[in-house]
């Protein structure tokens, strides 16, 4: 039979078992956490890029009918201007 030492040495190998169980999953759980936090940081950052670029574009697709929006396009990217308007060409660019 078991006296109460060899008892008392069991119960204290279990209870430091379980603490360092739970000592463990705490730390797994921090960094679980920590990462988390680090990933909702970064798609917050990300959402609020993407909401300003959405407003951007949609800034650019009310205008792209306009007029004064087709005439740029047409002078930036195109190098088109109106019929009877004068062209100067820099030659030292």
């Amino acid at each position: 039979m078991m006296n109460i030492l060899e008892i008392n040495k069991i119960l204290n190998l279990l209870l430091i078992l379980i603490i360092i169980y739970f000592i463990f999953t705490f730390v797994n759980q921090q960094t679980k956490l920590s990462a988390y936090s680090k990933d909702i940081s970064y798609y917050t950052t990300q959402i609020d890029q993407l909401e300003n670029e959405k407003k951007e574009l949609l800034a650019i697709q009310e205008n792209v009918n306009s007029k004064e929006y087709i005439e740029k396009v047409a002078r930036e990217k195109l190098d088109m201007y109106l019929p009877n308007e004068t062209v100067y060409v820099d030659i030292n660019k």
